[in-house]
């Protein structure tokens, strides 16, 4: 039987820059391959393909996804044989901890012809200059969008009932944790809920909850303590010695969208625009921060300073998107050079040593 693949992203094009979340993923690895090389050069195909070799032999994986092309990603890891192989470019330069006995260096700069790219040399850098102004340009206007939304929280904050925030917590933790305590440490793992990508707001909620029994679909509007109850919840978690999948907004990394309990079959979520989602299963159920924590009326009390500041800062966000859409364009134009560049039959050759070495591996473990 095919193993399950879990999809999340470890990067994210945020309103305070790129974030990157890669270390918290990659720790316990006993082997990492740190894949250097251009655009183009092959390195999402060929951990797609590793991936999937190992999933069709019944392995669970995990993709992390690029959340600068929808298509391509930039990592996979196989958890059961604890190795993993990411592309260790920038934005997301992965640094060895253990050079040699856990990282190793892969560069697929060896399959191109050097010559052939010296020749597109100006255009090269040109383009690269291109893509850094349209990914900073997005980076800025996101922050503008972030300042706006903050003035949209301010509304509901100075309605909101703290005490019976508070009371909602408490009663969530109970029902979750109760008196269990584990005698272990909790393995945390920092991830993003969803990304801004050139195509929009993408998320990866279904297939990562698809196995959870229990899940709680948070309700809202901004400003209504959502990321902090869930906050609380990892802290609570954390203290009772829970595993915790920790999910960011891809929006504000200091945000938290998501919390995943796997331990406990719980699963609690921001489920408003962009990632809106409704239950649709036995088993899940709706908490309404709105409904239960701000007076009635608010929305209509303060209509219009709410109408202008949902379309200031939707017009922030389309701007947005558009810089990393031109930064896509100009970043496959750039691939194209790469490509005609490349030799890819010694990036096949680098392809089947890694796989057999992690064949090897996965032999050890069984012996």
């Amino acid at each position: 039987m095919a193993g399950k693949i879990k999809n999340y992203f470890a990067g994210g094009n945020t309103a305070r820059g790129f974030h990157s979340l890669y270390d918290s993923n990659l720790q316990g690895l006993d082997r990492l391959f740190i894949l250097k090389g251009g655009p183009g050069t092959g390195k999402s195909s060929l951990m797609k393909k590793i991936g999937n070799e190992w999933v069709e032999k019944g392995y669970d994986i995990e993709f992390l996804h690029c959340s600068s092309d929808n298509n391509s990603i930039d990592g996979v890891l196989i958890p059961a044989l604890k190795v993993g192989i990411v592309d260790g470019t920038a934005p997301h330069v992965i640094e060895p901890k253990a050079p040699g006995a856990v990282e190793e260096y892969i560069n697929l700069g060896e399959a191109w012809n050097a010559r052939a790219l010296a020749v597109q040399k100006n255009t090269i850098l040109r383009l690269t200059n291109q893509i850094h102004k349209s990914f900073h340009k997005a980076y800025d206007t996101f922050n503008e969008a972030l300042q706006i939304h903050d003035e949209w929280e301010k509304i509901y904050i100075n309605s909101m009932d703290f005490k019976k925030a508070n009371q909602l917590t408490n009663k969530l933790i109970d029902t979750f944790f109760g008196k269990m305590k584990l005698s272990k440490k909790a393995d945390i793992r920092h991830r993003f809920l969803g990304a801004a990508t050139p195509s929009g707001a993408v998320d990866f909620v279904p297939n990562l909850t698809e196995e959870i029994p229990k899940r709680y679909f948070i309700k809202g509007r901004p400003g209504t303590g959502k990321s902090t109850m869930l906050k609380q919840l990892l802290a609570a978690a954390e203290a009772r010695g829970f595993d915790v999948e920790v999910y960011h907004c891809g929006f504000d990394p200091h945000s938290l969208d998501m919390v995943i309990f796997r331990e406990l079959g719980v699963a609690i979520f921001d489920s408003t625009a962009p990632h809106e989602y409704f239950p649709s299963r036995d088993g899940d159920e709706i908490i309404d921060m709105y409904e239960l924590l701000i007076p009635s009326g608010t929305d209509e009390i303060f209509a219009d300073s709410i109408s202008k500041i949902a379309m200031n800062y939707k017009s922030k966000m389309i701007e947005a998107t558009s810089s990393l859409t031109k930064a896509k364009q100009l970043h496959d134009e750039l691939e194209e050079i790469y490509i005609a560049a490349m030799d890819f039959t010694v990036v096949e050759g680098i392809h089947c040593k890694i796989a057999e070495e992690i064949r090897d591996l996965a032999a050890s473990k069984v012996d």
